[in-house]
């Protein structure tokens, strides 16, 4: 494997792109080796653009995760792939994530045609086809979805792993690296995201909010942070932040779903998120959850930008 020399620092942006749920959130958090961005069962899962940072002596790989390129049905749909195409175009390497446990359907066509189109748009930007989820496919299968996958677009490199079990993490670091320009640090050290807080704490309410939830309720659910305050007449040695978080959903039905039998879902939702926002903030919090119906939002411009699309 070609490693850099001792004297050249590299530094720049890497971009993870594949259909929902082909896990490129999961890749993300193990790289950097810190949860950063939001992995969920549920495809559709993260709306921001949430960067993981991956420090080494010779070089600083900065991880952009995007949502899922996919056919739009919404106007929420051709913004979110808009942000994905928009992320591209500014980026210095492309990981193109396709699952080992799945065949390659229209979705991974879809975006391999967007990938080469972008290629002969552009300045050529590298493109590494990352075989995700290794681990749940025996090697003849393995073997047969590599070779699909290179007969699918012209990559780079192609590389399978598994962040599961660790397999190859290490290896697809050192090729996106090997990608990157030389240059600077561009964060400082021990740094692993530039996400404002508001955002990572409503990523931890959405996952929390989305766990075993119906197949329906994905696309529907937006979460606002609406205020981070400390509390009045706490001491310095035992503060305490009010967190209060909207739960938006498009219908009544949908509502009932996130609450739960008398509140049970959402009182189960808090303490989940209650814990990981914690660790993010580093401090106790009391955490309010409301859940508000915004008919339609997705559909509504209006009410998009209103909740931060």
């Amino acid at each position: 494997m070609n490693h850099l020399s001792s004297n050249a620092h590299r530094s720049g942006f890497a971009c993870f792109v594949g259909r929902p749920n082909a896990g490129k959130s999961t890749l993300t958090n193990a790289l950097v080796g810190e949860k950063v961005a939001i992995t969920s069962s549920r495809p559709q899962t993260t709306r921001h653009t949430i960067r993981g940072i991956v420090h080494r002596p010779d070089a600083q790989l900065v991880l952009v995760d995007t949502p899922g390129l996919h056919r739009p049905r919404t106007l929420l749909g051709e913004r979110l792939n808009d942000l994905v195409r928009q992320t591209l175009l500014e980026v210095d390497v492309i990981g193109l994530c396709l699952p080992a446990d799945e065949k390659i359907g229209p979705g991974d066509r879809f975006i391999a045609n967007e990938l080469s189109e972008l290629r002969r748009s552009k300045a050529r930007t590298p493109v590494i086809a990352i075989v995700t989820k290794s681990d749940r496919v025996d090697r003849a299968r393995l073997t047969q979805h590599l070779m699909a996958v290179d007969k699918l677009l012209e990559a780079d490199d192609i590389i399978p792993v598994s962040a599961v079990d660790d397999y190859q993490v290490k290896e697809l670091t050192e090729i996106l690296i090997r990608h990157l320009p030389e240059g600077p640090r561009l964060y400082p050290d021990g740094e692993l995201t530039d996400e404002p807080e508001h955002v990572m704490i409503a990523e931890l309410v959405r996952e929390a909010a989305l766990e075993g939830v119906r197949d329906e309720l994905p696309h529907s659910l937006a979460v606002v942070v609406e205020e981070i305050m400390p509390r009045e007449g706490r001491s310095e040695n035992d503060p305490l932040l009010d967190v209060r978080v909207f739960l938006y959903v498009e219908r009544d039905s949908q509502k009932a779903i996130v609450i739960g039998r008398g509140g049970t879902r959402l009182r189960d939702v808090g303490i989940q998120a209650r814990k990981s926002i914690e660790a993010l903030l580093g401090s106790r919090i009391h955490l309010d959850l409301r859940v508000k119906v915004a008919k339609d939002w997705q559909r509504d411009p209006k009410q998009m930008q209103r909740l931060g699309f």
